[in-house]
């Protein structure tokens, strides 16, 4: 068998989109959980953007010359975030995945990040393990909440667009909370007008890049969470990622009519602080 490891090409978006869609699918309808990606064309989308992005890596797994996975390493701010990754169902438990891993580590390593993220499934056992093998640490429960837009408001939180012009005040607030900068992340959400602000006291003390899978959140309290999430129009993707620690904000979703959809893991491998704030992480951190 030879296995051969490199970088991913535009071309290849159907072939691994398609993966992507039946590896997320079997392994959430192997637990009883609904999956990631509703259908096959999502995943070919989605693997399209990823390998069109400069600031996303890509690794691609070939068996024989077949294609069998993928892997992304995100390089866009001070942190790395990993994912998705996914091998073709019929070739899992074959150290395919763990072959990915070490690919991305070591890419990180060379582009001298400190810190290298990502989210599990928690009730995948065997990525859990994995990863734990591979360096990295449990930091954090997370709980994915969906449900139908609130339109609630805090008193004394003001919500409203993310601006090119709040991009720096914003994320001063991350590196308050977390101790990193996302500002190219901030900036992304600011220009496609995905992105929220709080102002509380007449400055900003939270932000949202969008409320959903694929965005995070960051405030100085849990008041500009309840406020971001109460001014949300949806709850993008399969719905938003809450710290399952922080059961002010878990209870005040499910007393509006929020529901929990599953388990989720964020793993950090490098430096991590504890955050000095509240947040919602992305599926990336």
């Amino acid at each position: 068998m030879s296995i051969n490891l490199r970088k991913g090409r535009p071309d290849e978006a159907e072939v691994l989109g398609v993966i992507c869609y039946e590896a997320f699918r079997e392994i959430s309808e192997e637990h009883n959980f609904p999956p990631d990606l509703a259908a096959p064309e999502i995943g070919v989308g989605f693997a399209s953007m990823l390998l069109g992005r400069p600031d996303i890596y890509s690794v691609v797994v070939e068996v024989d010359g077949v294609v069998l996975g993928s892997n992304f390493l995100w390089e866009g701010d001070e942190v790395a975030g990993v994912g998705p990754i996914t091998i073709d169902p019929a070739s899992q438990n074959s150290s395919l995945g763990r072959s990915l891993m070490e690919d991305v580590i070591r890419r990180a390593k060379e582009q001298g990040f400190l810190s290298v993220r990502l989210v599990q499934a928690a009730y995948h056992n065997r990525s859990l393990a994995l990863y734990t093998k591979l360096g990295f640490n449990s930091v954090e429960p997370l709980s994915v909440i969906q449900g139908k837009p609130l339109k609630a408001t805090i008193e004394g939180y003001q919500v409203r667009k993310l601006d090119p012009d709040d991009v720096q005040a914003a994320d001063a607030v991350c590196k308050a909370v977390h101790g990193i900068s996302r500002k190219n992340e901030i900036a992304g959400a600011a220009e496609r007008r995905s992105g929220l602000v709080v102002e509380h006291d007449g400055r900003v003390t939270g932000y949202a890049t969008t409320i959903g899978y694929f965005g995070h959140s960051v405030g100085e309290t849990n008041n500009e969470l309840k406020a971001l999430i109460g001014a949300a129009t949806e709850f993008a993707g399969p719905g938003f990622l809450l710290p399952t620690r922080n059961s002010e904000v878990m209870r005040w979703c499910l007393e509006r009519g929020l529901k929990l959809v599953q388990p989720l893991t964020l793993m950090s491998r490098g430096v991590y602080q504890e955050p000095r704030g509240t947040f919602l992480p992305s599926i990336l951190y």
